[in-house]
């Protein structure tokens, strides 16, 4: 008997330590998680990606980077069904607006804000959807204003600094250059709504205000004296830069990377190009866009995707990418490197990076976006398009699209 008890002590012992020896090699098996990652058209930079993965997999060599580039027209798509599936990525590149759809359908992780103090913290407000953080920043740009030398000394006028500036300006342009002072294209996408932010106008409340209307009928008075091209209504920035390139408009708003695109494409033109800071109005401040990572709410490995997002914007990492793709940085830190703070006289595409660097400094009150944001956007753009070719009474388009804002939200 006592043969038999000794013999069944020992199996049970043996088949502990064999459940034990499996629950080791599942456990060493569970410390390498696989994150998901995808972004947006950045195969062009592979190099540079897959040379910070292969850095973080040697500091974290308990996680590994799964990294997925999706093309920019697909990407909303594809995030969407991956979403609400069972099994989304851990980490996604995303624009801001339909992050913050996302964040409204209760689909993001929150992230603890203290995972932001590496970044500029006027971005991270602008990325907050009721109050509360969805996303990181990864890389932005903004606007300046790059203007051809030669026919702003034809037209004997100063580069201008404000909208108001530029309708005093557009006459003397137009009649002794022959160019137009700017195509605005008001009605791409949020082109209308982030000048209205620069006089503090960015809800159904205050589109109706008596600012707002003036500011509609600044435009609406370029485009009824033919100051500005009749096209303005309909074309986007890349017919603005066509112009620009053929020397019909004196000024063009659009980020640094552009100077390439003129200096390739019309070398003339860029011999005499110059640029400035961004158009403002009457606060003063900046406009920007930003490119941000996401972590769906289903996501298995939350804690490693946002290490790793963190990794990627660090002040080493971000400097790289600024050099290799001049976007602006948003880690703190890497603006204050000397790539963002001096530049020669005869580095224009430098001078245009420090001159974005700085007017990240100036961005509050940011336009944040709200439920049904492209709804709005197109309720904006068709009032545009009426006032500027006199539909009806600016007051009352507006007050009618005060009521369609406010009944969206609804």
């Amino acid at each position: 008997m006592k043969k038999f008890v000794s013999v069944a002590i020992g199996l049970i012992v043996i088949g502990l330590c064999g459940i034990f020896t499996v629950k080791s090699i599942d456990n060493h098996t569970a410390k390498t998680n696989e994150v998901i990652f995808w972004t947006l058209q950045m195969s062009d930079f592979s190099d540079y990606m897959n040379g910070v993965i292969s850095d973080f997999e040697k500091e974290n060599p308990e996680i590994k980077i799964k990294w997925i580039d999706v093309p920019f027209s697909e990407g909303e798509k594809r995030t969407l069904a991956s979403v609400l599936s069972d099994n989304p990525p851990d980490l996604i590149n995303l624009n801001p607006d339909f992050s913050a759809t996302l964040a409204q359908k209760g689909a993001l992780y929150e992230i603890a804000e203290e995972n932001a103090a590496q970044y500029n913290p006027a971005i991270i407000n602008s990325l907050k959807y009721n109050g509360k953080l969805y996303s990181l920043p990864w890389y932005a740009t903004s606007a300046v204003t790059i203007y051809n030398k030669d026919l702003i000394n034809k037209a004997g006028v100063k580069v201008p600094q404000t909208y108001e500036q530029i309708v005093n300006i557009a006459p003397a342009v137009k009649s002794k250059s022959g160019a137009y002072v700017f195509l605005p294209n008001i009605t791409e996408n949020d082109t209308m709504l982030k000048i209205l932010n620069k006089y503090g106008i960015n809800s159904s409340e205050t589109i109706s205000s008596e600012k707002s209307e003036y500011v509609f009928n600044m435009f609406k008075t370029l485009y009824e004296k033919n100051l500005i091209p009749k096209e303005s209504i309909t074309q986007t920035h890349r017919e603005a830069l066509e112009k620009y390139m053929s020397e019909n408009i004196v000024l063009f708003q659009a980020g640094a990377n552009f100077l390439n695109m003129i200096k390739e494409n019309a070398p003339s033109t860029y011999s005499h190009t110059d640029v400035a800071p961004q158009i403002v109005g009457e606060l003063g401040q900046n406009d920007f866009s930003l490119m941000n990572f996401v972590i769906p709410e289903k996501a298995k490995h939350k804690s490693d995707a946002i290490k790793f997002a963190l990794y990627l914007t660090n002040n080493k990492n971000q400097l790289e990418l600024a050099k290799l793709t001049n976007v602006i940085a948003v880690n703190k830190e890497t603006l204050n490197n000397e790539f963002y703070t001096t530049y020669s006289d005869n580095d224009l595409m430098a001078k245009a990076r420090v001159i974005s660097a700085k007017q990240l400094n100036h961005v509050e009150p940011v336009l944040k976006s709200s439920r049904n944001q492209k709804d709005i956007n197109n309720l904006i753009n068709t009032a545009v398009q009426n006032i500027l070719l006199n539909k009806g009474n600016t007051k009352q388009l507006l007050e009618k699209l005060s009521k369609d804002w406010s009944d969206l939200l609804k």
